[in-house]
């Protein structure tokens, strides 16, 4: 039984979830809305996957870029909320398809094992492809996670926003097996161990090493961590141990009565006032 859980563990912790190609339409609207333009991008990963992302350039561009990263179980579509008030600001926002997500390659993801070097790799054709002057970069949920963890591979980054991130990947996990099971972490912990081993012997990637928290710990880019304070998904516990890991370098936004899927719509005036400030803040 601990066999069939651990490699249940280990089969979903990297599943792959790919959808129908993104829709053009929502591109094209989410463009209007911000009165930019807009453009299907690609890129070979260091693996060799390829990647697959939208690039929206506004009107008048103010010299900054946004990377802009979905969460897990979604695509590039699920952030352009994001990007609409973004690019009304100015910003030239790229929206990849996460590995292993959306039309992008990947055989798997890793929640940001090999994702920070997509990071990486997405900044270098921005600033090869666009008048860009200052990097900034943004996640939901595991794009928050990875977006952390790109800041020991991407030092061009300026400033970074993560909305809901979690601290580690070893914690989510158990968060996450706890809510859906009821099985005290305790008593979970031979599951999830036995699904890294799993993990680490069919794939080659040791989850363990997913970890936002010792990303943040070693950086000085400044951070501001968004978590509603109803998330049931990723409890907003993990942001306040990412900002007691490094005060110095993070602020923290706790939002009252937001779950992990609605910071944003509680009051998208003031979350898109914050984010467009906490970046201009930034150059």
């Amino acid at each position: 039984m601990l066999l069939v859980g651990s490699v249940a563990v280990a089969h979903l912790a990297t599943h792959i979830y790919r959808r129908p190609a993104p829709d053009a339409g929502r591109a094209e609207k989410s463009a209007q809305a911000g009165q930019a333009s807009w453009a299907d991008a690609e890129i070979p990963a260091a693996d060799a996957a390829m990647l697959r992302a939208w690039i929206f350039t506004p009107r008048t561009p103010n010299g900054g870029a946004v990377i802009l990263l979905h969460g897990v179980n979604a695509s590039r579509t699920g952030v352009l909320g994001h990007a609409r008030y973004l690019l009304a600001a100015g910003y030239t926002v790229l929206t990849p398809d996460s590995r292993g997500h959306g039309v992008s390659g990947g055989d798997f993801i890793t929640y940001g094992i090999k994702e920070a070097a997509d990071v990486h790799a997405w900044a270098d054709w921005l600033f090869r492809n666009r008048p860009v002057a200052r990097l900034y970069g943004m996640g939901e949920s595991m794009g928050a996670g990875i977006i952390l963890e790109s800041l020991a591979t991407e030092p061009r980054l300026r400033a970074v926003v993560a909305q809901c991130p979690f601290a580690t990947f070893e914690e989510v996990a158990y968060d996450r097996l706890n809510s859906r099971t009821g099985i005290p972490e305790p008593l979970l912990w031979p599951v999830i161990q036995l699904g890294y081993i799993y993990g680490r012997a069919t794939l080659g990637v040791d989850l363990r090493q997913a970890s936002p928290l010792e990303a943040v710990r070693q950086t000085h880019v400044p951070v501001l961590l968004i978590h509603g304070m109803a998330d049931r998904n990723i409890p907003y516990r993990h942001s306040q141990e990412l900002h007691a890991a490094n005060p110095a370098a993070t602020t923290l936004w706790l939002v009252p009565g937001a779950s992990h899927f609605n910071t944003l719509s509680r009051d998208p005036e003031l979350y898109a006032r914050t984010v467009v400030d906490w970046f201009e803040g930034h150059h």
